[in-house]
């Protein structure tokens, strides 16, 4: 993508209502006010939010947002110019449940309250395979207390990965853990029984991965 289209995406975001950009000090400081009011302030409904770590262009944001018109969805990723797309679609079509957060993964327990959270999904991932990137793994140790400071206590994460290691490194770790595995499947394009929602909404990435028949794997965990 071109800096002039980039530019143009960053400015059109700016004028999205349905997307949020904090600075960094603003959410370290306590300053951004969508924390605790996601649901009475910004849905200003008591349904249920759902994060998608990570969100790319958003298709998965979007698409879940439109398959559950019962539930909120705010897809976060550091890289504006990737997900202006799902933002814009998401006005175009009309769809209020879904909003864009422009912030790092690791500050996500400054931008909602303690149990504000009902679900999350990591959708593809950086699966990080060079030891010196551990620290970087969204399934690690440490993201995962992330998460469960935003979670409720009978909070739900779903990881959907083309990565063999990722599925597996997170298996491990969960089981290792104690955390409670619910569901997993290694390939859930040819295996029956697999969840509608993961099988029936794919991002751009995920329809490449399957043009070169790889698999799609998806854990559904626990880790409160």
């Amino acid at each position: 993508m071109g800096s002039k289209n980039k530019l143009k995406r960053f400015q059109e975001n700016e004028t999205f209502e349905n997307v949020f950009q904090p600075k960094r000090e603003e959410l370290v400081e306590g300053n951004f006010k969508p924390k605790g009011n996601w649901s009475s302030e910004i849905f200003k409904n008591d349904n249920p939010i759902v994060l998608e770590l990570g969100c790319g262009k958003g298709e998965y944001t979007v698409g879940l947002a439109q398959r559950y018109p019962n539930k909120n969805f705010i897809g976060i990723d550091i890289k504006g110019a990737r997900f202006w797309r799902g933002a814009k679609t998401a006005l175009e079509e009309g769809i209020t449940n879904a909003k864009f957060i422009r912030t790092q993964i690791e500050l996500i327990e400054y931008a909602f309250a303690e149990n504000e959270v009902d679900e999350i999904w990591i959708t593809f991932p950086d699966p990080q395979i060079k030891y010196k990137r551990t620290k970087h793994r969204m399934t690690n140790l440490q993201f995962l207390e992330r998460y469960k400071k935003v979670l409720k206590p009978d909070g739900l994460m779903h990881l959907k990965t083309d990565s063999e290691f990722m599925h597996g490194y997170t298996l491990g770790l969960l089981h290792g853990a104690g955390y409670e595995v619910i569901y997993a499947n290694h390939n859930v394009y040819k295996q029956e029984g697999s969840p509608e929602e993961v099988t029936q909404i794919q991002t751009f990435y995920e329809n490449q991965y399957l043009e070169k028949d790889k698999a799609i794997t998806y854990i559904r965990f626990k880790i409160n």
